[in-house]
C-alpha cells in the first residue's frame, strides 16, 4: 500500500463513514423487511392454536380422570 494513501486521513475517514452509512441502511431495510414478513403473524397464530389444543387436551384428561375416580368410588360402595 502506498504511504501517501495511508496518511490521507480525511479520505479514509470519509470512506469509512460512507461504508458505515451503507451498512446501517442495509440493516434498517432488512429489519423493515422482517417486520413486514408474515412469519411473525403465522408463528403467533400457531402458538395460539397450540395453547388452545393443550388446554383442550388437559380438560379432556382432567374430565377422564374425574370420571374414572367417580366410577371407582361408585364401584367400591
Amino acid at each position: 500500500m502506498n504511504l501517501a494513501l495511508i496518511h490521507d486521513g480525511p479520505n479514509v475517514k470519509t470512506f469509512w463513514e460512507k461504508r458505515i452509512n451503507v451498512e446501517c441502511q442495509q440493516a434498517e431495510s432488512e429489519e423493515q423487511r422482517r417486520n413486514k414478513s408474515a412469519l411473525t403473524k403465522l408463528r403467533g397464530e400457531w402458538r395460539v392454536r397450540l395453547e388452545n389444543r393443550n388446554k383442550h387436551l388437559k380438560l379432556l384428561s382432567d374430565t377422564y380422570v374425574r370420571k374414572v375416580k367417580t366410577e371407582a368410588a361408585a364401584g367400591q360402595t
